[in-house]
């Protein structure tokens, strides 16, 4: 049951009344065991006494110690309770606070700007679940240059494909194909763990060939099928500055009877461009072999408005950060409507990543994006998978 197990609350704001407030509307919710504190450094004191908090409400802006200090030494100290962030101050400061927290890994509830109401706090209660419920992640193997070496010889990198939705009709349109290591002992593999360092060891190319040419032969077993969908890949800038890559690609869409045509490459700027020159050529080259190009993850790293001034793209892909929760915060919601926006005025599609539930859904309709990715549609699958599931989708 939702809020089931909470019994201990510890409230720490600085004002006397506001104290006395939160107490009294815990108590109209029948939850009687409430101590409370003026400020972090006696909260602290009461939880390094041996006290225990199932959930600390905190008040930001506090003397001698305030709310942000606060959550730090919580973090320090693993505090495994739930927390609900209260505060006069601004909202974006509030929600900054509240990324913060989720920053430090603490299990936060949300947050509730001043005055507070019975309603808000009963809300955030109702999503409570204990720390100790979450499970903990294993911890990831550590992989070292030699690994990658060795499952390039071995052929074990393979692409993964996640379906792109059109909102007008929810027809697949295409899909994005997602690295993956099929490790012999770890299983599954997620790209966090080798893509960063197949880049700074320069094995990025030789990876994304062998993970290319298997989504190739994929995308042209779907055509046959009569599934003529965009593939869209991911290359890495460090790769822009190969002047052959352009013709690499295309041929090797057509060597494996993919229509290059239906081909997207994806770009993402996690660092600036170092060879400019050479990038925009190879940019240009893949435009003119009719390939098209996506900006992705629009609004972080270096995908920035400038980027979209100089290069030929035909898709922009908006950052997850601005579309999951969107319906709920005003500030994601408006970068989104903005990146549609401007897209439209750009001539671009917009795809949105990141769509997690039906609210991401109808937010993301309703700011006029055309396309869909995310958990909401399906997860990445491998080749197989995914025809299996293009099956079942179009079965209704």
């Amino acid at each position: 049951m939702s809020g089931a197990g909470l019994e201990r609350f510890l409230v720490v704001d600085d004002e006397t009344f506001m104290r006395s407030m939160i107490k009294r509307v815990l108590g109209a919710l029948d939850y009687q065991n409430v101590q409370t504190a003026a400020h972090g450094r006696e909260a602290l004191e009461i939880l390094d006494g041996g006290e225990i908090a199932d959930v600390v409400l905190c008040d930001l802006n506090m003397p001698e110690m305030d709310g942000v200090e606060f959550l730090r030494h919580l973090a320090g100290r693993q505090f495994r309770g739930a927390i609900i962030l209260v505060s006069g101050e601004d909202r974006r400061i509030l929600m900054t606070a509240e990324s913060l927290a989720r920053v430090h890994e603490l299990n936060v509830l949300g947050s509730i700007s001043k005055p507070v109401t019975p309603e808000a706090i009963k809300v955030l209660l109702n999503g409570y679940a204990p720390a100790e419920a979450v499970p903990r992640r294993r911890a990831a193997p550590e992989f070292g240059i030699d690994d990658v070496r060795a499952a390039l010889e071995a052929n074990q990198f393979e692409p993964f494909f996640q379906p792109k939705v059109s909102t007008a009709d929810r027809s697949v349109q295409g899909a994005e194909v997602l690295a993956r290591w099929r490790h012999p002992e770890h299983g599954l593999v997620p790209p966090g763990l080798f893509i960063p360092l197949a880049e700074r060891e320069g094995l990025i190319a030789p990876m994304t060939d062998q993970i290319f040419a298997k989504a190739m032969k994929a995308g042209s077993s779907w055509a046959m099928e009569g599934r003529k969908l965009k593939l869209s890949v991911n290359v890495s800038v460090d790769m822009l500055t190969d002047l052959a890559i352009a013709e690499r690609l295309y041929r090797g869409a057509e060597e494996a009877g993919f229509d290059p045509a239906n081909l997207m490459v994806e770009v993402t700027e996690s660092r600036l461009m170092q060879d400019l020159a050479s990038t925009l050529e190879t940019l240009v080259r893949l435009r003119l072999r009719g390939i098209g190009l996506s900006i992705d993850d629009f609004g972080t790293g270096y995908s920035s408005m400038e980027q979209l001034k100089r290069v030929p793209f035909v898709e922009l892909k908006i950052d997850r950060a601005f579309v999951f929760g969107a319906h709920k915060d005003a500030d994601a919601r408006a970068i989104l409507e903005s990146s549609v926006d401007l897209a439209r005025r750009l001539e671009l599609v917009t795809v949105a990543e990141g769509v997690e539930d039906e609210d991401d859904w109808n937010q993301v309709a309703a700011a006029g994006c055309e396309q869909v990715q995310g958990y909401y549609i399906a997860r990445p699958m491998a080749a197989d998978e995914f025809g299996d599931w293009l099956e079942t989708y179009e079965d209704g």
